[in-house]
């Protein structure tokens, strides 16, 4: 009896490996056309504009939530930032680590799943406490969004092209900033802040679906015909990027610009009707259009010239020099937003350069993250980054930048947010420093880049 069942249990395990090898085949087939790949990419990207809508439609709600929960300028930017940015960062690393050992499709697609849920939630919220909470859960399911997604573009996309499919991926950022924003603007207008968020929860269903029943998952290490690997543990991930100081350096200054990007971006709709006084309708069209095709614009040109210099030149610091650029070229850009303009129109017009030079900076420190790392660590390598990014960038700009509106307040009364948003786009300098000090060492670690 026990032989016949250690025979059954064989031949299943024999069944399954066969089954999985198939599976893997059939996948590498499809992947083959480009037409799929684009297809796919799409997809994901969808899902991210779905990931950033969630997150982001409440920074035009910002006005009504405040006056109907009767919450400050510092609460608002805990609600927008450090509600989302604790469980994001802290969910990220273990999510990560699953989707470097299992399948990352179906990881996405139930993460889609919970944030669309915890977003509709936010709509219930008769407090800061409640609304607190259901921005916490959003996090919950947008930590399982990103790192298995990059991780897929890198299997699927060769290296040469890295850094433009992932700016394309990037392109949910803004492609969420406004739909989020537009759309935003017209439910608030017309229904009400808890409607909003009602609504823009529902496409996410319908995408975790297409997510779950289109995507294949590729094989690790597809694109450069690589032999798939045991994944690392966490621990060992850590200590090899910790290892490089390029590394060290580039999430200083990814994170740095991100509080530079959320702190200006969390707190512009604010900005534009508070000191402007726009009507929401126009800060929703305006503001979102404005920041929307900007920082599309941007995120795309940032992965393209990237890769377009360093095939060009043969230097992979260039995946690193478009970056400092945008950091430089940002701050007399925006100083004149947010101190010169006279009217809301014009802050909102001149807005579209500061947001396309933002905009530069996200795909190609993915890609050379993934440059630095072997292929069973991209997702992990991506949720690392990730975690430097959201605590400090998304957790900390807009809850900074909204306790100095506070503070000032009480002497500038509505410029109070016109110097608080001044003054996190001089952060740029400290990031620029940090672009400079990865460039230096960065080809080296890059040529110790594993298997």
């Amino acid at each position: 009896m026990t032989a016949n069942t250690d025979s059954n249990s064989e031949n299943t395990s024999e069944d399954l490996a066969v089954k999985l090898s198939s599976e893997k085949v059939a996948a590498a087939k499809a992947y083959q056309n480009p037409y799929y790949r684009y297809l796919v990419l799409g997809i994901l990207t969808a899902a991210y504009v779905s990931n950033f809508v969630d997150r982001q439609v409440i920074n035009v709600l910002a006005q009504f939530i405040i006056d109907d929960l009767q919450i400050s300028d510092g609460q608002f930017g805990m609600l927008s930032g450090l509600a989302f940015a604790l469980i994001y960062t802290t969910l990220g690393i273990p999510i990560a680590r699953l989707a470097d050992v299992s399948n990352r499709r179906n990881i996405i697609a139930i993460s889609i799943t919970i944030w669309s849920i915890m977003t509709a939630l936010c709509g219930a919220a008769n407090n800061f406490f409640q609304l607190f909470m259901a921005r916490f859960g959003v996090g919950v399911g947008e930590a399982g969004g990103s790192p298995p997604a990059h991780s897929i573009v890198s299997d699927i996309f060769p290296a040469a092209q890295r850094a433009t499919a992932l700016s394309i991926y990037s392109l949910g950022v803004y492609g969420g900033i406004l739909v989020g924003t537009v759309g935003g603007a017209y439910l608030v207008q017309y229904f009400d802040w808890r409607t909003a968020f009602v609504v823009v929860a529902i496409p996410g269903i319908f995408i975790a679906l297409l997510v779950r029943f289109v995507i294949k998952e590729p094989p690790r290490g597809m694109a450069e015909s690589r032999k798939d690997v045991a994944p690392p543990g966490f621990l060992r991930v850590l200590h090899f990027l910790w290892d490089r100081q390029s590394f060290r350096h580039l999430s200083f200054a990814t994170a740095l610009h991100a509080f530079v990007t959320y702190g200006m971006g969390n707190f512009m709709p604010l900005f534009l009707g508070r000191v402007h006084g726009m009507p929401i309708l126009d800060v929703g069209w305006y503001y979102g259009m404005i920041a929307g095709i900007g920082g599309l614009a941007g995120t795309f040109f940032g992965g393209w010239m990237s890769d377009r210099m360093a095939n060009k030149t043969g230097d992979k610091t260039w995946y690193i020099w478009i970056p400092f650029i945008s950091t430089i070229l940002a701050i007399p850009l925006g100083l004149v937003t947010f101190l010169v303009m006279p009217n809301g129109y014009s802050a909102a017009f001149s807005y579209f350069l500061p947001v396309f030079c933002g905009g530069w900076y996200l795909a190609p420190c993915i890609a050379s993250t993934h440059f630095l790392v072997g292929i069973r660590m991209r997702a992990m390598a991506s949720a690392i980054l990730l975690f430097m990014l959201n605590l400090i960038g998304l957790g900390l700009g807009p809850m900074l930048t909204g306790f100095m509106s506070d503070f000032f307040e009480p002497t500038y009364g509505s410029d109070s947010l016109r110097y608080a948003m001044s003054i996190t786009l001089l952060v740029n300098f400290w990031c620029a420093f940090h672009y400079w000090k990865a460039s230096r060492t960065i080809s080296a670690d890059f040529d110790r880049a594993p298997d």
